[in-house]
């Protein structure tokens, strides 16, 4: 097979992929999800008539020319309103929030309000009516819409949710995405590996990955290089209904890497098994019905370039997001040399410049270094066959935080 260029790649892997089923939750487990369907008001906010600072209740005719005096006859405070009318020559001590009495028209701030040896107040200044006063309906009004569908339920979003009168939410399901990393060289983290072995690391960074985009995980282990415990594993996240399998490993050709070989026993079907692409060329892509499989090279460089480019736009478009990558333009601080025909992202530091920002690709690029992909803040990318670069020149980066 052909090596598949990266767009058409990405292409195939969202073929057909849309937002999953709809569930209620409720507000506490709500945050960041997607709302599911327009959210309408069920409420009025405010319900009364508010003040909105701290002072006193007033007929502004009582007080169209200062200095004026009138007499206390009580207070309105949040959740304790006054129940009586003012009548002229009156008014009433109030809060912020608090219920504006009946028969006032404005408030008067505490700072123009001077207190008489007899209780009685003095109002310094004149005030208009409708004066710091929030009217009834003044952010919406029962039935209003309040949120759009599709909206991320940020804090804002949660917040009108929950003042709109709304306990639970209608947001798309979290996709489930199991992971199984495949190798006898693996052990891990923690164990002592033998003479011929490597700690794991894949997983860790995928499943961080893929839950920092919302998604649910399953880390289904380390499997042995041996068909009947890949497939088990397989069966085991096919059973769970997992929306997206991500293997780690055995993804190439050699007699030894026995992923496709699995894949295709346990009906998947595979789209593609190569991509023009550095680091991860052998990547692989598959479905059985609703189930996803993207199969990720062993390296682990190459695993967590391949997620960032294709699972996390799988994981968006599942969750009803919409995913758009964080490409910027950078300014190249050292030359490149001529690419091949695989398209490239080397990894790099950007910052900024004095005419905007800046790219330092890293020296060295193994696909088995983990510290420079921990070092890097962006990709630079590198279209197939593009000729060599001079420093200063111009280039695109991939942002990666």
């Amino acid at each position: 097979m052909a090596l598949l260029p990266v767009d058409e790649a990405l292409e195939r892997i969202l073929d057909g992929l849309g937002p999953l089923a709809t569930e209620d939750v409720p507000l506490t487990e709500a945050a960041d999800r997607v709302l599911a369907a327009p959210l309408k008001a069920r409420r009025t906010q405010p319900p009364f008539n508010a003040s909105a600072m701290d002072g006193y209740a007033v007929r502004a005719v009582d007080v169209e020319t200062a200095p004026a005096t009138l007499s206390v006859i009580g207070e309105s405070m949040a959740g304790h309103r006054f129940s009586g009318a003012l009548q002229p020559g009156e008014t009433v001590r109030i809060f912020t929030g608090a219920p504006v009495p009946e028969g006032a028209d404005a408030v008067l701030i505490q700072e123009n309000a001077h207190i008489l040896a007899d209780g009685r107040i003095e109002a310094a200044e004149p005030v208009s009516a409708g004066r710091h006063i929030r009217r009834a309906g003044l952010d919406f009004r029962e039935g209003d819409p309040v949120l759009e569908q599709g909206r991320v339920l940020d804090p804002a979003a949660l917040s009108l949710a929950a003042a709109a009168g709304h306990a639970t939410l209608p947001v798309v399901s979290r996709p489930l995405v199991a992971v199984i990393a495949t190798g006898d060289e693996l052990v891990p983290p923690g164990t002592e590996p033998g003479p011929d072995q490597i700690v794991a690391s894949n997983n860790f960074g995928i499943a961080a990955l893929a839950g920092r985009d919302g998604a649910r995980v399953a880390d289904l282990g380390i499997v042995a290089d041996r068909e009947e415990e890949i497939a088990a594993a397989l069966r085991k996240a096919l059973t769970a209904s997992a929306d997206i399998v991500i293997t780690l490993g055995g993804a190439s050709v050699g007699e030894h890497d026995l992923v496709r070989r699995v894949l295709e026993a346990e009906g998947i079907a595979l789209s593609f098994w190569k991509v023009a692409i550095r680091p991860g060329k052998p990547m692989m892509f598959g479905r059985r019905e609703a189930t996803r499989v993207l199969g990720l090279p062993g390296n682990p460089v190459s695993s967590l370039v391949c997620a960032h480019l294709f699972l996390r736009p799988m994981i968006a478009r599942l969750s009803g997001r919409t995913f758009t990558p964080d490409l910027r333009h950078a300014e190249l601080a050292a030359p490149m040399r001529a690419n091949d025909g695989r398209q490239d992202y080397v990894r790099a530091s950007v910052s900024r410049g004095p005419r905007g920002l800046v790219a330092t690709p890293f020296e060295l690029q193994d696909s088995s270094m983990l510290s420079t992909l921990a070092a890097a803040n962006a990709l630079v990318v590198r279209e197939p066959n593009a000729g060599p670069s001079e420093a200063g020149a111009r280039c695109q980066v991939l942002m990666l935080r």
